[in-house]
């Protein structure tokens, strides 16, 4: 249980980082494009590192797609998941696809079993104002084994834009957006929180910061590398 939650934050958090350079203000959608997140535990130590590579973008009508592969590897080093999925992006904004949140290496897991995934997307605009509300975004994954059937579900609601800041990686300075929300994921247990997300006009996601349901940091990511 514990590898599942960890592997669908994980997965939350990194596909929000890709967008498109033509039609999106925040996030690069270059072909070889490549981004490098460092996420830290609650004790500020390196807990994974994932990378992020634009494999190929295809464009259909006033629409593009890019079809991402991100790697994440353990603080050892060692590979613990690797998958692709679809960002699509218009003139408005880009939208994440929560269908291409279940990875393969979930899929692995219960391979044995009936899967059904659905969702609504991640919907992030390409004109940001302070105090601006964003649509929530949700994933429910059903999945039946010989007539057992176990639900995940994943809510990002109350989303909104709360500040402009400065930020500083190891990647460089940037000039952010930040946006909050609450998170809740439910498999059995339920795991509620809130986040706090720092995006760059043509970079993405530079840093954030997972609290627990008593503001306390329970993680974080930052970008250590960017390069297209």
């Amino acid at each position: 249980m514990k590898t599942i939650i960890t592997c669908i934050f994980a997965i939350i958090i990194t596909t929000t980082i890709i967008g498109q350079n033509d039609c999106s203000t925040f996030y690069p959608f270059k072909e070889g494009t490549k981004t490098e997140i460092t996420t830290y535990d609650k004790k500020n130590k390196v807990a994974a590192k994932v990378t992020y590579v634009v494999s190929s973008v295809s464009n259909n009508n006033l629409k593009s797609v890019a079809a991402m592969q991100s790697t994440i590897k353990g603080a050892d080093g060692n590979e613990i998941s690797q998958t692709t999925y679809n960002v699509t992006c218009s003139n408005d904004g880009i939208e994440i696809d929560f269908n291409s949140m279940f990875s393969p290496q979930l899929a692995m897991q219960f391979k044995d079993m009936e899967t059904d995934v659905s969702g609504t997307n991640i919907i992030l605009p390409n004109n940001l104002t302070v105090g601006q509300t964003l649509p929530e975004a949700t994933m429910n994954a059903r999945i039946n084994m010989s007539g057992i059937t176990m639900n995940m579900d994943v809510k990002m609601t109350n989303r909104k834009v709360v500040a402009q800041e400065s930020i500083t990686t190891p990647a460089g300075t940037f000039d952010c957006y930040v946006l909050e929300y609450t998170s809740e994921l439910k498999m059995g247990m339920s795991k509620k929180g809130s986040a706090k997300q720092w995006i760059a006009k043509g970079v993405g996601m530079v840093k954030q910061e997972d609290y627990n349901k008593r503001g306390k940091v329970t993680s974080s990511s930052l970008l250590t590398s960017f390069t297209k």
